[in-house]
């Protein structure tokens, strides 16, 4: 945005000075000037006021289905009254990007309604070679976001726990991923493994891989928290409609600041 609104302030009635026989050319310019003056009253010079509503877009696949992830990040949005938060999601359980892409119905929802974010996301990718075609795919997509005025914004996973030891390749993935995008990274993963190490009785995932409830509602206040540009430590998880133990709050909250801290600036 440019420019910067400036206050004007509005005459009284104008004279029509434009009817009188011995008014001046002059005059009547003055007159019409003022006359569009008034017209003016009750009208901003400035921008717009921002739309408070949160668009968002998610593109995935059985990750983000689990425990209806997109609903859960909508009904987050009610920790803020002033907000109202749109969410929609292609996904399909096994669904890489590249299956996305070559499928077409991703792009058809992109280009069909306005963003503000398009989340995209896919397996572990810790592999090289995973790696490579993680960030190829968001890249593609990335530019599809952006002609419709959107931002991408990639959602960091995690690997199956039988492959614990691949975290860090995961993470490195991704963050490769949104910065070859200039998309926003959502550290989801990374919050995640912080609660683990902090607890790791609280039950995160349902199978070792997919997300148990506790679990997406962890990655719900990442998501949220990154895509609203607020902080986590003031949302209500009780507003995605499930009650969880304090202990386990204080914990998911603690970890989606922490992870969000480490790539703020993004």
């Amino acid at each position: 945005m440019t420019g910067v609104g400036r206050a004007i302030s509005c005459p009284g009635p104008v004279p029509l000075i434009a009817r009188t026989r011995a008014a001046s050319p002059r005059l009547l310019l003055l007159a019409l000037a003022l006359a569009l003056s008034a017209a003016s009253c009750g009208s901003t010079a400035g921008e717009p006021a921002p739309d408070p509503t949160l668009r968002i877009l998610f593109i995935g696949n059985s990750l983000t289905l689990s425990n209806d992830l997109p609903g859960m990040v909508q009904r987050l949005g009610r920790s803020d009254p002033s907000r109202i938060v749109v969410v929609d999601c292609v996904c399909a359980g096994g669904y890489s990007l590249g299956d996305h892409w070559i499928r077409g119905e991703a792009q058809r929802a992109i280009a069909g309604a306005q963003w503000d974010f398009v989340v995209l996301q896919q397996g572990p990718s810790a592999l090289p070679e995973s790696r490579t075609l993680l960030i190829d795919y968001v890249t593609r997509f990335a530019g599809e976001i952006r002609k419709v005025g959107a931002r991408p914004a990639i959602f960091m996973v995690w690997p199956e726990m039988e492959r614990e030891a691949a975290w860090s390749d995961v993470t490195a993935s991704y963050t490769a991923a949104a910065e070859a995008a200039g998309g926003l990274l959502l550290p989801g993963g990374e919050a995640l493994r912080a609660v683990r190490a902090g607890d790791p009785s609280i039950p995160l995932f349902s199978d070792g891989f997919h997300p148990s409830t506790t679990g997406s509602h962890g990655l719900a206040l990442v998501i949220y928290a990154r895509a609203a540009a607020v902080s986590p430590l003031g949302l209500t998880l009780q507003a995605g409609g499930v009650a969880l133990p304090s202990s386990h709050v204080a914990a998911l909250v603690a970890a989606a600041a922490q992870a969000i801290a480490a790539v703020a600036g993004d």
